[in-house]
């Protein structure tokens, strides 16, 4: 499996369980979380807001993993800071592309190198963009992450018209709410800055979120081993059942 976002979180929750099942994690970003190690995890550094990188960064280590005699080889798409908060307003142009590069950006490059490396229709073929239900619902001071999201969700219908066949597919999940450092700097925020951090903080509070390390679990079995219907996107808990199309 390769994966962004294995510094922290769910991320590196889904990177531990692989490692724990005997699969092969490559992991991509700037760092790893501490205790992704041994023969099965291998690390490349990658700074995903340089897009125009990516490729250059990322090609070598891609290729060594298609050199091998794979059956099987999934994309994780997970990186995705919900920061910068604030209403559209706050942001100038250069917030805004440091946003939109790795929430969306380095994605869609990512997509593209993954294909390119592995284009043997023999091989079964994954790309999992995790996503957020705040690509349904817009959330006033987080625009910029739910602007991303449902972008994102369009990259996997795009990944599926255009790669169809038996052995790939691209699904989108939707999570749900993760106890992580994202959720805890969303509660510390003003209500000037964030106007709904009051979801945030009922979310604590009612103790609806799901630590990482339960998600993770599930989510493995469920989507990223699971057999998927192409472009269909799925949201936590009913992992089972894709979301109707709209």
């Amino acid at each position: 499996m390769i994966a962004t976002g294995v510094s922290r979180g769910l991320g590196a929750a889904r990177a531990r369980v692989l490692l724990d099942r005997g699969l092969t994690v490559l992991g991509v970003g700037r760092a790893a979380a501490p205790g992704l190690e041994g023969d099965r995890f291998r690390f490349a550094p990658c700074d995903l807001r340089e897009v125009a990188g990516i490729d250059d960064a990322l090609a070598p280590a891609f290729g060594a993993l298609a050199g091998q005699a794979l059956k099987w080889v999934c994309l994780v798409n997970n990186a995705a800071p919900t920061e910068p908060f604030g209403i559209t307003s706050r942001h100038d142009g250069a917030t805004v592309m440091r946003s939109l590069a790795v929430n969306l950006g380095a994605p869609v490059a990512l997509s593209a190198l993954f294909l390119r490396a592995f284009p043997d229709a023999s091989i079964e073929r994954t790309i999992v963009n995790i996503s957020s239900g705040a690509a349904r619902s817009a959330v006033a001071g987080a625009g910029l992450y739910s602007e991303a999201k449902a972008g994102l969700e369009m990259l996997t219908r795009v990944l599926a018209v255009e790669s169809g066949g038996p052995t790939f597919r691209a699904v989108s999940l939707r999570p749900g709410v993760i106890d992580t450092d994202m959720q805890a700097r969303a509660r510390e925020q003003t209500e000037e800055v964030l106007p709904s951090v009051a979801m945030f903080r009922r979310f604590h509070a009612d103790r609806r979120l799901v630590a990482p390390e339960v998600a993770a679990e599930k989510i493995v079995d469920k989507v990223i081993l699971g057999k998927l219907r192409n472009g269909a996107t799925y949201a936590w808990p009913d992992l089972d059942k894709p979301l109707p199309e709209t």
